[in-house]
């Protein structure tokens, strides 16, 4: 045994180890405080004084003052800067002005709003007034629901359930919307893709009701960094903002380490397991009783590196001191390890990013992330986990082998010194604007000449009448069925006809943890695949297509399953085009039909493939948007079919990866096509399309973006330090390849890429 080393000791040691491929030091910076505006009230300003905040940071007094004023804001500032202050004080003034003032607030998961409630009430207990704060969820007891609607003065809930339990029954709720003053939109960042436009027409369908009932609120958003939160916000909320980003917290000194695992494969570049580098990593702090949060992909990858945790401090510190933190934990069971997080007494977590977003878990010396999130705003968030204060933390992240960590890794100036990414919703997106009219409509008729939050949409009412949705009287367009439509229309998906997924784990009880699209579903819902719903995994028993129905089984394998989908595409119609230095890109509509033929079983740590099988289900079509660039017809003579196919396979896939990047989406959001000889110029070209039914502005960023993203797929390529392409760069193991003079894959990319 040795004596206890400190934080600086061990960064030391950390500091001469070969696998810290990048280091980047984050200084210090003291807070910045203004005294409290003279409008606010007295009683606010003693609460808080309690507390012991004698004065606000700049951003919390800018935010305060602008709503003030009767604007709507986004504040956009780090983790842990106080960004509840920027709409708990605002709301609880005017309701310290007007007692009948009703507030909103919406958070992406229940823990959070479980989390900002106490932290209201405990503000509401301090300045001693009768405000009566409720979260209104799936959780709340029935008899408690009639309580939250007569006399909730703020409501907090998510944008689920204002979806299908609030809006479309807003005659129980007349006094909330009636004297509904503040609609708080926490997490702005969480609100994009497919789910944040579906919440755009959510809050488009708010609006309208509010309207009806005759008030006008006021928006407070709050947002971790991305490029565009102005855009965003004004984007979801259909309405001009203040963009509040003089942030006046204070920060400590903050270490990030880009921790990449030595190689264990050369000729395929695989490196060894992140899981394992994480836990070695984490038991140096954890053995000298330093509190860190190590967090991971999944929920079975957070039980698989607790146990290892526990097992390798067990001589240096009480094992149960290190927690794991999860869906699946019961609420009681979370709120009690947040609490001996904040007190101490817990020394170690394992999270899934169940803990990313705000709740309050005090202050931790060092972050520990198996992998790279995502996006660089989850990086962020989670990062933001370490030194809570203003005491020196240290961030590690630790790569696994797949394409895009090792993109992030091999940039890390992207990373640190690029702009964060772009967040896009499409609210427009055809299927989902025709699913929320048909809501709007249920809720309130709408009148000929109507606008839905200034969009015209006479046309598409007309088509639901020609469709018999809806039937028109008097000028007005009515609802015709009896079962309201919010029910089945799920905010996230874009497609209307969803497979449902059920858990028969528990014999005696059968219960539906989820859907997804039938488009999806070929691929990740076919007879036994592994499905990961929240990080557990499950492996699909039974797909019933016809009923539309996935029988899943709760499983613990060391491998995951990917099917192969042979993918037709064709375009429908061209919208944009330009010429650049890699060649033509088109912009437009394309129709995908696609069928998963057969799937692999590969191994989760070497992704050595270790088993197949058939997929027997019916072809799929999907109307989308893609980008098209094309290369010149002389290359298929030039290079050969076989040769030019591998070279368009290769360039797909590092495309799809960089952009997922760029664009801040799943990597499953956008898809890669590859064709030799594409049917509508026949020429060689690589199509990048929205795994969305009517596209969400994902590919058309791409476009927007083209140069940008084909240089740093270049740059990611020509840096991947394999000889011949593997699949972290290119996607396959290279070959070398007759037809083009003996080249291997990778070369064949950066020719095709312009680089000689």
């Amino acid at each position: 045994m040795f004596g206890k080393k400190d934080l600086h000791t061990i960064l030391k040691e950390l500091r001469q180890d070969e696998n810290v491929t990048h280091w980047h030091e984050i200084d210090e910076k003291a807070a910045r405080t203004v005294p409290y505006p003279d409008s606010i009230d007295r009683r606010l300003k003693d609460g808080l004084g309690r507390k012991g905040i004698k004065e606000l940071y700049t951003h919390q007094a800018s935010a305060f003052e602008a709503v003030n004023k009767k604007e709507n804001v986004v504040a956009v500032t780090p983790t842990a800067s106080g960004k509840t202050l920027c709409y708990n004080l605002p709301v609880l003034q005017k309701q310290l002005d007007n007692p009948d003032s009703r507030a909103l607030y919406l958070f992406p998961t229940k823990a959070l709003a479980q989390d900002q409630k106490s932290e209201i009430n405990e503000l509401i207990d301090d300045i001693d007034v009768n405000v009566n704060s409720y979260t209104y969820d799936g959780d709340t007891p029935a008899n408690i629901r009639q309580v939250v609607r007569k006399a909730g003065h703020i409501v907090i809930t998510n944008p689920d359930m204002l979806h299908a339990a609030i809006l479309p029954h807003h005659t129980k709720w007349i006094s909330l919307f009636e004297n509904l003053e503040t609609i708080v939109i926490d997490e702005l960042h969480t609100y994009r893709g497919v789910f944040g436009s579906h919440v755009a027409n959510v809050i488009r369908r708010l609006k309208r009701i509010c309207a009806y009932y005759g008030s006008n609120p006021t928006f407070i958003c709050t947002s971790a960094t991305i490029a565009n939160p102005e855009e965003l916000c004004e984007e979801l909320i259909g309405e001009k903002v203040t963009l509040i980003d003089n942030n006046g917290a204070p920060r400590g000194k903050k270490h990030f380490v880009f921790y990449n695992p030595p190689i264990v494969n050369k000729q395929l570049n695989i490196r060894a397991g992140a899981t394992k580098m994480v836990n070695e990593l984490g038991a140096r702090f954890l053995k000298e009783n330093i509190q860190t949060i190590v967090f991971a992909r999944s929920r079975v990858r957070v039980e698989i590196i607790l146990s290892h945790l526990q097992e390798l401090v067990k001589y240096d510190i009480d094992k149960n001191k290190i927690r794991g933190y999860r869906g699946g934990y019961l609420p009681n069971q979370r709120r009690e390890i947040e609490r001996s997080l904040r007190k101490g007494d817990t020394i170690g977590v394992v999270s899934t990013n169940a803990l990313e977003l705000g709740v309050d878990i005090g202050q931790l010396q060092v972050c520990i992330m198996t992998g790279y999130p995502g996006s660089v705003a989850s990086s962020w968030q989670q990062a933001g986990r370490a030194g809570r204060r203003q005491d020196e933390s240290v961030v590690i992240m630790v790569a696994s082998s797949t394409p895009i960590d090792q993109y992030i890794f091999s940039n890390p100036d992207f990373f640190f010194r690029g702009s964060p990414e772009t967040a896009r919703i499409n609210k427009d997106n055809l299927i989902i604007l025709i699913d929320h009219l048909k809501c709007a409509a249920y809720e309130l008729p709408f009148e000929r000449g109507s606008t839905f939050d200034g969009l015209d949409v006479e046309e598409m009412l007309d088509f639901l009448v020609d469709e018999r949705v809806l039937h028109t009287q008097r000028n007005k367009f009515y609802w015709m069925n009896d079962a309201f439509p919010a029910h089945n229309i799920s905010l996230r998906s874009a497609a209307q006809e969803n497979v449902v997924i059920i858990d028969q784990s528990d014999v005696a009880n059968h219960r539906v943890i989820g859907e997804m699209d039938t488009f999806s579903a070929l691929t990740l819902l076919h007879d036994e695949a592994i499905y990961l719903h929240e990080g557990t995994q499950y492996q699909v028993e039974y797909l019933d297509w016809d009923e539309k129905k996935a029988f899943v089984r709760e499983v613990d394998v060391e491998y995951y399953t990917d099917a192969n989908l042979a993918v037709n595409l064709k375009v429908l119609e061209v919208d944009e085009e330009k010429k650049s230095e890699f060649g033509h890109v088109e912009f437009g509509d394309v129709m995908v039909t696609a069928m998963a033929t057969i799937f692999k079983k590969i191994k989760l740590e070497t992704f050595e493939n270790i088993g197949s099988g058939p997929i027997h289900l019916p072809e799929q079509e999907l109307h989308t948007q893609a980008v098209a660039l094309s290369f010149p017809e002389s290359l298929v003579k030039e290079w050969g079919e076989k040769t030019l196919e591998e070279a368009l396979g290769g360039l797909a896939h590092v495309w799809q990866h960089v952009s997922c990047v760029k664009v801040m989406c799943d990597r499953n959001d956008l898809h890669a096509v590859p064709q030799v000889k594409a049917i509508h110029s026949e020429k060689p070209t690589v199509f990048l399309y929205d795994r969305y039914p009517g596209g969400i502005g994902l590919s058309e960023q791409v476009y927007k973006q083209l140069n940008e993203t084909l240089k740093e797929a270049a740059s990611f390529v020509k840096a991947c330090p394999c000889e011949e392409g593997c699949p972290s760069c290119i996607g396959s193991a290279g070959a070398h390849l007759g037809d083009a003079g003996s080249a291997d894959a990778k070369t064949l990319v950066l020719k095709l890429l312009g680089h000689k």
